[in-house]
């Protein structure tokens, strides 16, 4: 098998798409206000820091639960308990993609550049997390949630609240569709002492927790439109948005996952992008 291949099914490359989108938001967004000259070695910045730090934390993720993912049914045939990635050569790479994502982070700003390695504590923090907190899920959306502050920040170099209303939208979705992928392992989390909000509280209650986080990723939707003064396109999106996070919970019951890959990936994936598509296009039509 292709090396590049293997690598990117190491780290499902394919789920990039689901901060990626945000952090276009942030990006646009700041391209808006800010007078800026260099906005495709910006942009292309800003994705390269995005693929580094989701490799190195995916990779990371993969190289720390190897051992636990052997004995998972679910999970016994991915790369590295598999055989086809080494530990050694996972670790290599989540190192090289560290190095990686801290380099462009220089090249970009002086800002972005001091707070990278905040960001790699974070996302990479995030792999311990199951071990010690059912709370886990709130660290891997607090990585993901950097993405529309963190483009705003290498374009704008500023702190501001637009940004940071999208990367509530963010928190709240990612934790919530984390805890609904959760739910599969319930079993499995409670037998090796691993730490989930489904295995605390059992998969109906947890599908519940996931639909009220949810509902405040909608909140922030509305806040956020309510903030920039959104005109219709923005509302269409939101409803897109709103409609595929319901639709979710829609498939997904207490008594019946098999379509939980359908509602984590595919839904999500579509709803990312649909929304960013709306929101980056009401920016450009006043």
């Amino acid at each position: 098998m292709n090396k590049l291949l293997l690598y990117a099914r190491l780290v499902k490359f394919e789920h990039t798409i689901f901060a990626m989108p945000f952090a276009l938001i942030g990006f646009f967004m700041a391209v808006m206000v800010t007078d800026q000259i260099h906005f495709w070695q910006l942009l292309g910045s800003i994705v390269l820091c995005m693929v580094f730090a989701r490799n190195a934390a995916m990779g990371f993720n993969r190289y720390l639960d190897r051992k636990f993912d052997a004995a998972n049914p679910r999970t016994a045939k991915r790369e590295i308990p598999a055989g086809l990635v080494s530990a050694p050569r996972a670790l290599s790479f989540v190192f090289i993609n560290s190095l990686l994502f801290v380099a462009v982070t220089y090249l970009i700003n002086p800002l972005c550049f001091v707070l990278s390695p905040v960001a790699l504590f974070v996302i990479l923090g995030y792999s311990f997390t199951k071990r010690i907190t059912p709370l886990c899920h709130f660290v891997l959306s607090l990585g993901l949630s950097l993405a529309p502050i963190g483009a705003w920040l290498a374009v704008n170099g500023e702190f501001a609240i637009a940004p940071l209303l999208f990367s509530g939208v963010v928190f709240f979705w990612v934790s919530g569709f984390d805890i609904i992928y959760a739910c599969q392992d319930v079993d499995f989390d409670q037998q090796f002492h691993l730490k989930s909000i489904p295995a605390m509280v059992g998969v109906k209650k947890a599908l519940r927790i996931s639909e009220f986080l949810h509902l405040l990723a909608f909140a922030f939707v509305i806040i956020a439109g309510i903030n920039l003064a959104a005109n219709l396109i923005f509302w269409v999106g939101a409803a897109l948005f709103g409609g595929l996070m319901i639709y979710q919970h829609r498939i997904v019951k207490a008594d019946d996952l098999s379509r939980v890959n359908l509602a984590f990936g595919t839904t999500n994936g579509i709803a990312g992008v649909i929304f960013a598509a709306f929101v980056i296009g009401s920016l450009y039509y006043v």
